[in-house]
This record gives structure tokens, sequence and C-alpha cells, in this order.
């Protein structure tokens, strides 16, 4: 058995690993080595094509040359150098869309409703040196194509090359959204650093940012109209982000295949809108916290008062025209109904109208939702607003579910569309111990630590029926920024946050064992890139595919 084991590992030491993330539906691979010759280049046939993806092009050839990523293996390709003199050089790729397709921006088909989205593509690199072609029926296809095929190549004495010729891949996603959230609000990231974030998500085919912008906590979003609430609720005249920046971000993230949709949450984890309106704030900074909200700062909107709702409407209709996404999340999760319960003015009001709170809720959420619906937006709220609150809901609305992975068929069941984003599988924070002051034996309250595997592990469909799994729009891992900032923002998040963006491309059922080679290399690539992805394991283990695993 040991004899064995050793030709097993010796076998998968020098056998090359394609290291494409994430894998694609349908690839065929073979033996040979091409170079990519100095003057390679990458032309798009057909008229009209949109100004973004000649940029990605642009953006594509320079990372050909620029990622300088050995192979991992042990000698890092110096094994591979003897076959570089006969190889077959690759001088031109081609990109074209499918008879009868017309080009659009890829900013405008990533902005399309999740279930529009068109990312298939075919990609074909022959061995001998003709040219390699990309063929799909959207732009944003061929730039998903363009992706994989920047993941094939590695370097070694300036010579770029692959010894994995032909290949043949015909590639489309399990899921129409596979996404990203990151908390700006506990603590603030600059422009530059989500940028960076966003160049990461898209290579791993992530098409989505959910922006949770704004908490309790702090109001850096800059919305026309509604200044004074980050006027008052920044950290900072610094750490906010201006209308130029949304544009920025908004735009960067289409050239690359990802919508942005933004988060206000209400009525809950709305504290700090009392800087700047208190009377429409109950439980303000109200002590002790623990008793009227989830973490500190408490302060929930007054949403009994008609005022509130009517301003929270307007609100929401400014802000969704900052943000082209037919996605707006609403948020709705962790209502803290003792505050309301001590709230005189909530209570007087409620007494006036003889509603109760659940019913003052629904009204709420119905003149809030029905003003973004005019502006031809999708609701998108978290579980609660449908398995805690009796609220009336389009049947159009996506719900997030956070709480726990175990309530995604009570919600699939009331006929919502769902995404996954379970604390017990995709939250980053869990595991990083306990934030809260004067409690030195407190843990994260989502503990243990969600590692790559347990995430990669997830079945999106486990105990639905067929009709119910067709609910399933897809998942994302969620950054929470109690414990993250600028300074830890990358290592946190990758290549952890890969292993979802892989579940969701190319469906459950992925081998781990088989997997953490190709996450090895996604994780140099990264890193060769500018992002700051944490190691796996030790480079003798990522140079040795499989030499560490426990029974090896």
């Amino acid at each position: 058995m040991k004899l064995l084991a050793f030709a097993v590992l010796i076998a998968t030491m020098y056998s090359p690993v394609l290291a494409l993330w994430p894998q694609p539906q349908s690839i065929e691979t073979g033996s040979s080595t091409l170079r990519l010759a100095p003057g390679f280049q990458i032309t798009v046939t057909g008229h009209g094509v949109p100004g973004d993806l000649l940029a990605a092009v642009g953006r594509t050839k320079k990372a050909l040359f620029a990622d300088k990523l050995g192979r991992l293996v042990v000698g890092r390709g110096a094994a591979d150098a003897p076959t570089f003199a006969q190889a077959k050089s690759l001088s031109r790729l081609t990109l074209s869309l499918e008879k009868g397709a017309s080009f659009a921006s890829i900013t405008s088909e990533a902005q399309k409703a999740p279930e529009d989205r068109d990312e298939a593509y075919h990609l074909v690199l022959p061995a001998d040196g003709s040219g390699a072609t990309i063929t799909a029926n959207s732009t944003l296809g061929l730039f998903r194509g363009l992706t994989t095929f920047s993941q094939l190549w590695y370097e070694h004495g300036n010579t770029v090359y692959t010894v994995s010729a032909p290949v043949t891949i015909q590639d489309a996603p399990a899921y129409p959204y596979r996404g990203f959230m990151l908390d700006t609000a506990r603590n603030y990231f600059p422009v530059d650093d989500i940028k960076r974030t966003l160049d990461a998500m898209s290579l791993v085919k992530i098409n989505q940012f959910h922006w949770h912008a704004v908490d309790s906590q702090s109001f850096p979003l800059v919305i026309p109209g509604f200044t004074d609430l980050s006027d008052k609720g920044a950290y900072s005249s610094d750490q906010v982000y201006t209308v130029s920046d949304v544009r920025d971000i908004v735009s960067y993230a289409g050239a690359r295949g990802i919508d942005v949709m933004v988060e206000i949450d209400t009525p809950g984890h709305t504290a700090i809108i009392s800087q700047a309106h208190p009377d429409f704030v109950a439980c303000a900074e109200a002590s002790p916290w623990a008793t009227y909200a989830n973490e500190p700062p408490a302060g929930q909107l007054r949403f009994v008062n008609p005022d509130v709702t009517s301003y929270i409407g307007d609100l929401f209709s400014a802000a969704a025209k900052l943000f082209p996404s037919t996605l707006f999340s609403t948020g709705g999760d962790e209502l803290n109904t003792k505050c309301y319960d001590i709230d005189e003015p909530t209570q007087t009001a409620l007494n006036a109208s003889g509603s109760t709170l659940e019913q003052a809720l629904d009204v709420f959420t119905q003149k809030t939702h029905k003003v973004l619906e005019d502006k031809g937006k999708t609701p998108v709220v978290w579980e609660e607003m449908v398995l805690v609150h009796n609220v009336t809901l389009s049947k159009e609305t996506k719900v997030i579910v956070w709480i726990s992975s175990e309530n995604v068929k009570a919600v699939v069941e009331k006929g919502y569309k769902l995404i996954h984003g379970a604390s017990d599988y995709f939250y980053l924070d869990c595991g990083g111990g306990g934030w809260v002051g004067a409690n030195p034996s407190g843990n994260s309250w989502c503990d243990p630590f969600k590692t790559w595997q347990h995430a990669y592990s997830f079945d999106p469909v486990a105990n639905l029926t067929a009709e119910e799994s067709k609910l399933i729009l897809g998942g994302q891992h969620l950054l929470w920024a109690e414990q993250s900032g600028p300074q830890n923002l990358d290592p946190v998040v990758w290549p952890r946050a890969a292993s979802s963006a892989e579940l969701f491309w190319s469906g459950p059922g992925g081998n781990v064992s088989a997997a953490l080679p190709r996450l090895h290399d996604l994780s140099y690539r990264l890193r060769q890139r500018g992002v700051n992805a944490i190691a796996l394991q030790p480079e003798w283990c990522a140079l040795r595919p499989g030499a560490c695993d426990l029974t090896a």
C-alpha cells in the first residue's frame, strides 16, 4: 500500500495541473507545450465592438506577460524549459459573436437582471500554433472566455507558455447570481481597495457586488438631496463615497462583468440617521445597547411615523438613481421590538391608529418597496422579512438567507427566489474572536472559522424538491467589517471567497482534494496581480499536489 501511495504521489507531483478557477463545465486538454508569441495579438471581429471589451482585451494582453507566474511544481517550471525550443507559438486569439448576435457593452449586459445575463462561451486553443478562438452569444460571454484564457498560461525564463494544449472549453454558469458582500459602514474602505477587490472578483467570475454601504455606525454614502446623512454620519469628511466615487465604482465593476447592488438597510440598523434627524429614530444610542440592538449603537427608524416612511421612500428613490442595477437591497434584518415597546412616539402613534407594530411595518415595507418597483428595481431583503414578519412582498422580491442554511427550505416554500449567504457556510468574519469590549472570553457569534473547504462542500439544493430548486438564484460570501478594514481585507477574503465563486459557477459536488491545487494556483496568481491572498499551505505542499493530504 505504501508503494502504491508513493507511486500516486510521484504521478501527481509531475502531472500538470490545469489551474482554471472556476472549473469549466466541459474541458478537454492535451499535453503539448505551446508558447505565446512575443507579438501575440487579440482581435475582435464584427461591427460596433464596445469600448469596455477593447479595454478588457488590453488588460488581458498586459496580464499575460505581466503575471510571470511560475507553474506550481518542484522547480517552478524549470523542467518545462527543454520543451520550449520545439514548441509551436501562438500569435493570435480571435473573439467573435455567434451568427445573429450583436455587440452590447460588457457593462450593460452585466447590469441586466441575474436571470437575463448570458455568460456562456466556447474556447478553442489548438496545439499547432494556429489561431485560438473564443465565441459567444454575448459580449459578456466573450469577456468570461477571455478571463479563462488568461489563466491558461505560465512563465519561465521570459517564456509564456502552457503545457496542456490543445484545449477545448464549453462553459456557462450553473447559477446566474455569484456574489460578494462588503460592509463599508463598520469600517471604511477606500475606493482603491474596493476596485482591487472587484479585480479579484472578476478573475473568478463573481458577477455581483453586494455593497452594504451604510449601517448604524456610519453613513459614508453621499446621496444627492440627503447629504446631511453623510455630512453628520460619516466617520470623517475623508471617509465618504461621493457621487463621483459611486459612478467610478459602478463603472469599474461593470467593465469587469460585475453588477453593483447597493444595500440601505431599514428599518433596523439605522441609528446613524439620528445624527441628522433625531426625531426619526427610536432608542438612539440607548443603554444598555444589548437590550435594544444586536450590536452598538442602538437605534431604529420610527417607521410608524408616516413622515419617516415618506422620507425613506424619497431616500431610496435618490439612491436608486446612482445605481443602474435592477437589484436594490432594503435589508430588513434584526429588528428589535423591545426598542419600540419603550419608545413613546411609536406607542402613541400605534394607539392612535389602532395598528399593531407588524401592521405598521407592512405599510412601511409596501410603500418604500413600491418606490423602488416604480423605478424598475427589484427589492432584495434578508430572510426575516419572509420568515419572521408578516409583511406583503412582491413575489419578484429576492431573499438572502443569512441566519442559517436550515432556513432555506422555508423561504422557497413561500415561493421566493433565494440567494444563499448563510452564516454557517459563507460568513468570512466568523472565528475572529469577540470584538465587544469588557468581554475577554467572548467569541464571534458565528464560530467557528468558515474554511474554504466548508463553503465549497455546500449543497445549494439540499432537501429541496425539483421545483423548489429552480428558485435558487445562486449565492455569495459576505464580509461584515467589525474586525476588518483596508489592512486585512485581502487576506480575510482571498482566496476563501473564490470557493463560492466556483460552487455557483461550476455547480456543487466538487472534490476538495482536486480543487486544492487549482486554488493554490489562483492564490499565487492573485498575489502576482497585487491581491494579498493568504497561503493555504506551506509552499512545499503547494508544489507537490496531494503530498500533504492526511492520507498521503
